[in-house]
């Protein structure tokens, strides 16, 4: 099962661009909830440890709303400041124990692959449906065994139980490929070639 993150979020009662500046001036981010047919409750999330909970792709909240049940939830938006990377706003999706939800989770490659391969990535990410509860953090590749000509596909990826990929089967993750010139460092033979007579051109003048 996920780990639940609490927070407090007292409901809010201003709203607008200023409302908005004074509530980050005082530490606290503001947040919307949605979901389950219920009409969208207006919180503040506190900054700090909503920075730390929000580094982690899908991070499932506790939140702890005045006057009612502590209510789980996932982000479903994240709008950050471009020049601090800060949190300016959260859209929150409500969910509950044992309800499926369809998410976006990083692929992680792991190992190295024999001899002198480059790997191509096509897919740096991942759609799944999984409980709300048990979201993996990521989906990891291992390479070790991989080797020239090999490809990674969606059907090969190895799935945490309950975790489905919606996709297509063939879809491709990555795939193994002979290292180019440039990747072993190397100057294409044209352009050795003309570094060579230019060098001469030179000695000759």
């Amino acid at each position: 099962m996920a780990d639940e993150i609490k927070l407090d979020a007292p409901l809010r009662t201003e709203f607008g661009k200023g409302a908005s500046r004074r509530l980050r001036r005082a530490g606290r981010i503001p947040a919307v909830l949605y979901g389950h047919g219920t009409s969208p409750v207006h919180v503040s999330l506190p900054g700090h440890a909503t920075q730390l909970a929000l580094r982690v792709a899908n991070a499932l909240l506790t939140l702890d709303i005045e006057g009612k049940k502590p209510q789980l939830a996932l982000p479903k938006q994240v709008q950050r400041n471009p020049v601090n990377d800060q949190i300016e706003h959260v859209d929150l999706i409500i969910v509950r124990k044992g309800e499926r939800v369809t998410v976006e989770v990083p692929l992680i490659v792991v190992g190295e692959v024999k001899g002198e391969a480059t790997i191509v990535t096509d897919q740096t990410s991942l759609m799944i449906s999984a409980e709300a509860t048990h979201i993996p953090p990521h989906i990891e590749i291992n390479v070790s065994e991989l080797q020239i000509g090999d490809a990674v596909y969606a059907k090969d990826l190895v799935l945490p139980d309950g975790v489905v990929f919606p996709g297509e089967p063939d879809d491709l993750m990555l795939s193994v490929q002979a290292p180019t010139a440039a990747d072993l460092g190397e100057a294409p033979e044209a352009e050795a070639e003309e570094a060579e007579g230019e060098a001469e051109d030179a000695a000759e003048e």
